[in-house]
């Protein structure tokens, strides 16, 4: 079983003073390359969770967002009373004034007048986002694997045509190897000069080894056959598809460059454009 590395998963936790967005989304990527978005509050516990992502997405490149909304009052902005009276009593010194408002009014703005409580992180809370972090990778994973049922169902496809065409050059092999006798008998004959038979026989057939493509045929064979068992275990393999893909192309390459026969050299063509489909899929699977 395959699965892609593009998916989304979403989750929204309701809490008593915040609604928390959590959103994962993925592409294709040679490792993992996960970036991560959360308010400053949950910078601590963000490894963590950073961990908890790799440990169930492996590999992709990874968006993770956390939005908080508060739904209650909740303000962690404090007036610094301190500074904010010693900015009066400057003030007043400056320019004495009965107008106690308008200096408040002026001290506020002043530098450090007002400061940012930073709240601890709430277990509660935490374990409740740790859930919801736990509910929208299920949801990727879920995802991940309907789009690798969709990328199997056409893998399983264009291999298939690959082993058909494979047929189709074993067929033809024999047809291909008298049509290079007769074109080299026919240049020969053509020289008008006598030559030893025997000789010529011993020639031929060391000449024909160069365009032999037994040993490719066998090896193209078994590579097709290990495709489709990869491709049916319990695992993802992505990258080990990728190493017997390009294996595949290197025989259907050999097979090409001995063929010296156009009906050979076309269904190499056919094979070649069905594993440059595999390879773009490929790069899509985990």
């Amino acid at each position: 079983m395959i699965k892609s590395m593009t998916g989304f998963g979403k989750s929204i936790l309701q809490l008593p003073t915040k609604k928390i967005t959590i959103e994962v989304k993925s592409l294709n990527s040679k490792n993992l390359d996960l970036n991560a978005r959360i308010p400053s509050q949950y910078r601590e516990k963000e490894l963590e969770m950073r961990r908890t992502i790799a440990k169930t997405l492996e590999r992709g490149k990874v968006d993770f967002s956390l939005y908080v909304e508060v739904t209650a009052d909740e303000n962690s902005t404090r007036i610094n009373q301190e500074i904010v009276t010693d900015y009066i009593k400057q003030l007043n010194a400056i320019h004495p004034s009965s107008n106690t408002l308008e200096l408040m009014k002026m001290a506020v703005k002043m530098p450090d007048a007002l400061k940012t409580v930073r709240a601890e992180v709430d277990i509660t809370e935490f374990e409740a986002i740790k859930k919801g972090l736990s509910e929208a990778l299920q949801g990727i994973e879920s995802y991940r694997t309907d789009e690798g049922k969709a990328l199997e169902k056409d893998l399983t496809i264009r291999i298939d045509n690959i082993a058909s065409l494979l047929e189709k050059v074993i067929e033809i092999d024999h047809e291909r190897i008298e049509v290079v006798k007769d074109r080299l008998r026919k240049a020969v004959s053509e020289l008008k000069e006598q030559v030893d038979e025997n000789r010529f026989e011993q020639e031929l057939v060391y000449y024909l080894e160069k365009f032999d493509i037994t040993e490719e045929k066998v090896r193209l064979a078994n590579h097709i056959e290990y495709f489709m068992t990869t491709l049916n275990t319990k695992d993802s393999n992505g990258k080990k598809l990728g190493f017997i893909t390009q294996e595949i192309g290197r025989e259907i390459n050999t097979i090409g460059s001995k063929s010296n026969h156009a009906p050979m050299q076309q269904l190499v063509v056919q094979m070649k454009d069905e594993l440059e489909k595999i390879k773009e899929q490929l790069l899509n699977i985990l």
